[in-house]
């Protein structure tokens, strides 16, 4: 999962996506915005989950996890197919239908993601909502498991992949609109934006994450601040001199 963005409002103070991102001190004649994406935790929310609904017997062990594996290394290579991979990671809880997906999810939490909520990243969330800006989680993770974490971190704000729902209202393994990847994040923000009422030009936006996926919008924003950067995006932030945050220690 991603950290999130920032953003402090023009009348109001704003605040953010695997994910999330500190907000700088800005002028409140200003809206600030942070983003953030899977940068809050020290581990990958997605291929977790995968791995945890496969020890709930949800999937075939051996070839779940070997795709599973495959697909994170195509993440952290820049080179995923965002369709293929929600398809194949949304299939077993859309089956499974909403209680039993809520009640695993629910345990997931508590197993998985609350003990790897760290101080610091609750301290850097926090420290942008004290200095009034609006907090967003942007994650290229689905809104299914995100949403819970986000939660976890006090973020109301979530911008996740969508899914297409039946007619029962229940979710799909199918991306709806436009997804949370790359440069879909650059056009997912600017949705978010309009529907504001507001556009680049009106905010002073921070967005923090760890992945190159992510450099369409680091380069697009304010104040890009690369946080337990991989390889690709350490190189790139120490070429155009942006900070580096080393929020959590080297596994």
């Amino acid at each position: 999962m991603e950290l999130p963005s920032t953003l402090a409002p023009k009348p109001v103070p704003l605040a953010l996506s695997r994910v999330v991102k500190p907000a700088s001190t800005v002028a409140r004649s200003s809206p600030a915005c942070t983003w953030y994406t899977n940068t809050l935790l020290p581990l990958d929310s997605d291929h977790s989950w995968g791995a945890f609904t496969t020890e709930l017997g949800w999937n075939d062990p051996g070839l779940f996890n070997q795709r599973n594996d495959q697909f994170y290394a195509d993440y952290q290579a820049g080179t995923l197919d965002i369709h293929e991979y929600v398809r194949f990671a949304s299939e077993a809880f859309c089956q499974r239908g909403p209680e039993e997906a809520a009640k695993a999810h629910a345990q997931f939490m508590r197993e998985v993601i609350q003990p790897a909520i760290r101080p610091e990243a609750l301290a850097l969330v926090q420290k942008h909502k004290d200095a009034g800006d609006r907090v967003i989680i942007i994650t290229a993770t689905n809104e299914f498991v995100t949403r819970p974490i986000a939660k976890a971190f006090g973020v109301d704000e979530l911008i996740a992949v969508e899914l297409v729902r039946d007619a029962n209202g229940w979710f799909t393994n199918e991306i709806s609109g436009v997804p949370t990847l790359r440069e879909g994040k650059v056009q997912r923000l600017q949705q978010w934006l309009t529907r504001e009422g507001l556009d680049w030009a009106d905010v002073e936006t921070t967005f923090y994450s760890d992945s190159r996926n992510d450099l369409p919008l680091l380069e697009r924003v304010n104040h890009p601040v690369a946080t337990n950067p991989d390889n690709t995006l350490r190189a790139v932030a120490l070429e155009k001199g942006w900070p580096i945050l080393e929020l959590f220690p080297k596994q």
